[in-house]
C-alpha cells in the first residue's frame, strides 16, 4: 500500500447513498489512520452522469462501490470501469439477482427515491419527531409513549442514540439523571421494561466532559468536569439503576452509538422471548 497518496472510494448511487456510505464507513473502521476520502455522487441515474464520475475515479486510482438497481447502468458501470482499468464493487447488483433468484420473482428496478412511500417511511418520521420532542428530558409525559427511554448522565450518548434508534422507527425518549435529584414521576409510571439505564467508565466520562468544556470556551476545573464530582454523578446513577431491577443497564464505554443501538435492541427482545416462553409455558 502506498502511504504517500490519498486514497479516495467514490460511492456512486441511484438513490441517497446513505446505506452504502454506513457500509463502507464501517468497513473502514478496520482500518484506523488510513485518512482515506469518501466522495459521495447520488441520484446518478444515467450514463452520462456516471462516466465523467468513473474518469475522475480512474484518474485518482480510486476504488468504486456502486449501488444502481437499473440493470442497463449496472452494465455501463462494468463495461466502463473495465474500459478505464477502475476496481469497481457493485454492493447491489449480485443481491437483488440471487434475491430475485430465490423468490423466483423478477426485481421492478427503481431506485428507493423513486418508490412510492411506505407506512414504514412515515413511521420513522413520527419516531424521529417523537425523539426531538423528547429529547433531554423535555415532555416527560411523553415517556409513557415510548418504545424505549434512555436514562443516564450527562454525555452517555443519550441524544445520538436516541436519534439513532428513532431512525429504525422506535419513538425513542431520553432523561439526564442530575446529582442529587430523582426522576420525575413521569418516569416511574412509564412501562418500565422499555427504559433503559446508561453508564460509562469514569476515566472516559472525564476525557470526554473536559473535551466538551474547551470546545465551550470553560474551564475544565468545574464540577461537570471534576474527577470526584463526576464519580458522585456515576454513583448517584448506580443507585437509581439499583432502584429500578428492571432496567438493563449497558455500559457505553469505548462503543460506537450503533453497537450500544444493537445491544440495546438485543437486549430488549431477548427480555420480550423469555417473557413470551413464560407466558407460552403457563397456559
Amino acid at each position: 500500500m502506498d502511504s504517500s497518496r490519498t486514497h479516495f472510494i467514490d460511492i456512486l448511487s441511484d438513490s441517497t447513498g446513505e446505506t452504502a456510505e454506513k457500509v463502507v464507513r464501517a468497513a473502514l473502521l478496520q482500518f484506523p489512520g488510513s485518512g482515506t476520502q469518501i466522495r459521495l455522487h447520488t441520484r446518478v441515474r444515467e450514463s452520462e452522469s456516471a462516466r465523467p464520475i468513473l474518469a475522475q475515479a480512474a484518474a485518482d486510482r480510486a476504488l468504486v462501490l456502486f449501488t444502481v438497481v437499473s440493470p442497463e447502468l449496472r452494465e455501463f458501470i462494468h463495461q466502463s470501469s473495465y474500459e478505464l482499468k477502475v476496481d469497481a464493487v457493485d454492493l447491489i447488483g449480485s443481491l437483488i439477482a440471487k434475491i430475485g433468484s430465490f423468490l423466483d420473482q423478477k426485481p421492478i428496478n427503481l431506485p428507493s427515491a423513486m418508490l412510492p412511500l411506505s407506512d414504514e417511511y412515515f413511521r420513522r418520521i413520527e419516531a424521529v419527531e417523537f425523539a426531538v420532542k423528547s429529547d433531554d428530558g423535555r415532555e416527560p409525559r411523553n415517556f409513557k409513549r415510548a418504545d424505549i427511554v434512555l436514562v443516564g448522565v450527562s454525555r452517555t450518548s443519550k441524544t445520538p442514540l436516541s436519534t439513532l434508534l428513532a431512525q429504525r422507527g422506535l419513538k425513542t425518549a431520553n432523561y439526564p439523571l442530575v446529582l442529587g435529584v430523582e426522576p420525575p414521576p413521569e418516569l416511574e409510571e412509564a412501562p418500565q421494561d422499555r427504559c433503559v439505564g446508561l453508564t460509562i467508565g469514569l476515566e472516559q466520562l472525564v476525557q470526554i466532559r473536559r473535551a466538551r468544556l474547551k470546545q465551550l470556551g470553560m474551564p475544565v476545573d468545574t464540577n461537570y468536569g471534576l474527577r470526584d464530582h463526576v464519580r458522585e454523578e456515576l454513583e448517584f446513577a448506580e443507585a437509581i439503576f439499583h432502584k429500578h431491577p428492571m432496567w438493563p443497564v449497558i455500559d457505553v464505554t469505548g462503543r460506537a452509538i450503533e453497537e450500544t443501538a444493537v445491544i440495546i435492541l438485543e437486549t430488549l427482545r431477548e427480555r420480550d422471548e423469555k417473557r413470551m416462553a413464560l407466558a407460552a409455558g403457563g397456559m
